[in-house]
């Protein structure tokens, strides 16, 4: 299947409540059931159902523009078998999920796990409903359950052609228990699941409606500005607020400590006065660390004899050593922060009773939640988290709540009073936790025919694991920091691949596909091989990946649909790369051009995606597009670090691409079926080093070090 420009998503039905408070059927829990006026019933956590046969469909995951949102409610109306232009869809409640033993399951979104780690659960939860429905129809009619059929949420009595609507049973359906067994429905059978729906979240978007954290209108509401040590890891040494306080407008300043705050009656004021305060910071020592300094850690790192081992097969030293040829290369890529279009937000209400109340842009629900509850000092019961849609996520909104705790600590302050706390671009700029920087020395040996018979690898860059889920590393090795890298799908028989964890003092956080940098440094340096070994780049690959496995099937896939093999036009460089993770398998072809002036232009990219079923083309072919822009960016971006801290502060000083920048991007998708994997990160894997690999095929230069800057292609 091949999905070429994706239509434009349509609407989504919002309600918004009267008396100036901010309620949005998708945002409050259960919200649907009052707003009709009607009442609503639930037959199960799952799907609400009104008299009307309206169905809504509760979603546990955040909506950020990656679609999942729709996705999953299509997967509970396939198995509910329901008129899918009734459905709309909420966000489940943090507070019902704590009370209620967790009935929704994970409320975590990132690692494209939205969908493929939720499937079944979300898919037995719609099967459930409908054959509740079902039986409450046949107990009424007092016939047999299985002389009954339904679609689309018409139950049909087959020998007497008799009809009952969901709404007219939901409430009896609700009384029932859910069944013992489910079966659930063949993906080769769906009516709704695997089609190119319309997005439930598209329309609001288009039309402004107040759907993000930044947003939020609660009666009575302050505004806070915040300001954080300026070197990473500092805290707060002394504060003078005199003429701060005085300024129009103004309510409190908030000391913590680590951070200042402004809290006036609108943001621009607050970030006005907090210009005012004078805060002396404790910089704990940090003050001096530099690119320099980071990178001489790096390198400290690679000559460690006692640095971590994450992969080995074979004797890689031995085959090096009678290799016909040997390659050595180094890459090397920056730290980056997400830059979301939607700085980093929450409102927080501490009522007078300590109940806590957070609005909030968030990727993981449960751990918002969690944040909110702990700082204020009450149990999760006492706390509640409406979510948002997201202006952006990337991770920087998931393992870290840093947002979410400050607007408490703030609101705790103001008791009584919402306090929506929002950062400046600068802050966000300067105070996020960024994808690693990270230095790869990679090495290979090539037969005397050309064939690769070992390969080396070493990479030095800090662990996200270690500070966020010490848990998940394995040994001293963040599997993170090595992926690609170690667990590469090309037959080599002799592997070594080393890990140096150098965590300095920039926090580090989950950036969209953990780790995809690692693709660019081993994508490349197989094209640096196989031009080494004499061999065509694709042929070379496809030579060391087994017949029928999926890594070959999207290479071959992406091969042809991009004209491999086939003189490109004049002045355009093509490139190849194939790279699997997320639970998927991706492989992307570039085209490029190069201006005199050394100026990239990324003309196409087509890339091919197995991610085992697909549930709406549409939206992964919008994921397609965003992972081009995304990983576009990636290649010219770069937080840098002087004095201890970011240097950039906002998009002039960080460069993220304009429409004019957009290839155009081509999605095959090739889903072979029998698992789940994702589409959120997929498509950018292989996307850095297709285009790098086509800047070589054009002009001879190979691109080791990011970012890729205009002088490094400008022609002599």
């Amino acid at each position: 299947m091949t999905v070429r420009s994706p239509a434009r998503r349509d609407f989504l039905r919002a309600s918004a409540a009267a008396g100036g408070a901010f309620v949005l059927e998708f945002s409050f829990p259960f919200a649907a059931q009052a707003a009709s006026g009607a009442p609503a019933t639930e037959v199960n956590a799952w799907v609400v159902i009104h008299p009307d046969d309206r169905v809504v469909v509760r979603i546990a995951r955040s909506e950020m523009g990656q679609g999942t949102y729709t996705a999953l409610a299509q997967l509970v109306a396939e198995e509910l078998d329901c008129d899918w232009h009734k459905v709309s869809a909420e966000f489940a409640s943090p507070n019902a999920s704590v009370k209620r033993g967790r009935p929704w399951g994970s409320m975590s979104t990132g690692g494209s796990q939205g969908v493929r780690s939720s499937h079944d659960y979300v898919r037995r939860g719609g099967a459930a409903a409908r054959e509740m429905l079902v039986a409450a129809a046949a107990a009424r009619w007092k016939v047999p359950a299985a002389e009954c059929t339904v679609s689309e949420g018409v139950i049909t009595h087959g020998p007497t052609g008799r009809h009952l609507r969901y709404g007219q049973v939901a409430a009896e359906a609700a009384k029932l228990p859910p069944p013992r067994e489910i079966t659930l429905r063949d993906p080769k059978d769906w009516r709704i699941a695997g089609k190119p729906l319309h997005r439930l979240d598209i329309p609001d978007k288009v039309l402004g409606k107040p759907v993000f954290g930044t947003d939020v209108m609660l009666p009575g509401m302050l505004h806070a500005s915040i300001a954080q040590c300026p070197v990473f890891g500092g805290t707060v040494k002394s504060v003078d607020d005199a003429e701060a306080l005085r300024q129009r407008g103004v309510k409190k300043v908030v000391r913590e400590k680590d951070f200042v705050a402004v809290v006036a009656d609108s943001w621009w004021r607050a970030n006005e006065a907090l210009e005012k305060v004078k805060v002396e910071w404790d910089t704990g020592g940090n003050g001096k660390a530099s690119d320099a300094t980071i990178e001489a850690m790096f390198r400290a790192g690679l000559a460690d004899p006692g640095r971590a081992e994450a992969r080995k097969a074979g004797d890689a030293a031995a085959a090096m050593a009678a290799a016909a040829k040997v390659v050595e290369a180094e890459y090397a890529s920056p730290y980056l922060n997400h830059a979301t279009m939607e700085p980093q937000v929450c409102t927080a209400w501490v009522k007078p009773d300590g109940f806590v109340e957070v609005w909030t842009s968030t990727q993981n629900g449960e751990a918002a939640l969690s944040t909110a509850a702990e700082t204020a000092g009450v149990p999760p019961a006492r706390a509640e988290v409406h979510k948002t849609m997201l202006g952006g996520g990337f991770g920087r909104r998931g393992a870290t709540q840093d947002f979410v705790r400050q607007a408490v600590l703030i609101a705790m302050q103001l008791r009584g009073k919402p306090v929506k706390l929002m950062w400046s671009r600068e802050e966000d700029m300067q105070h996020g936790f960024y994808r690693p920087a990270s230095l790869a020395k990679l090495k290979g040996g090539l037969d005397a025919r050309g064939r690769l018979v070992a390969f080396e690898a070493d990479i030095a860059c800090p662990s996200i694991l270690k500070v966020v889920m010490p848990q998940a590393m394995r040994g001293n090795v963040d599997f993170s920091a090595v992926r690609t890298l170690n667990d590469m799908p090309y037959d080599v028989p002799n592997q070594r691949v080393g890990y140096a964890m150098t965590n300095g003092h920039v926090p580090v956080g989950f950036w969209r596909a953990p780790g995809q940098q690692n693709g660019v440094y081993r994508e490349c340096f197989l094209d640096e091989l196989a031009h080494a070994a004499g061999q065509d780049p694709l042929a070379f690959r496809l030579a060391m990946l087994a017949p029928g496995s999926k890594d070959r099937a999207v290479l071959e896939a992406a091969a042809k649909a991009a004209g491999w093999g086939t003189a490109p036009p004049a002045g355009v460089g093509r490139g190849l790369a194939v790279v699997n993770g997320f639970g998927s398998y991706a492989a992307g072809v570039a085209e490029v051009s190069v201006a005199a002036d050394g100026a990239l232009k990324v003309l196409r990219y087509v890339v091919a995606i197995d991610s085992g079923h697909v549930v709406n083309p549409d939206t992964c072919a919008a994921q397609a597009e965003s992972n081009a822009i995304y990983g576009l960016g990636a290649l010219f971006e770069a937080c840098t670090v002087k004095d201890g801290r970011v240097e950039q502060t906002n998009f002039d000083d960080f460069p993220i691409p304009r429409l004019p920048d957009m290839p155009k991007v081509e999605l095959v998708l090739v889903p072979s079926g029998g698992f789940w994997g994702g589409h959120g990160e997929p498509g950018i894997l292989p996307f850095q080093a297709a285009v790098l690999n086509a800047v070589f095929a054009l002009t001879g230069r190979r691109i080791r070090r990011l970012p890729l800057r205009k002088e490094d292609l400008k022609r002599a």
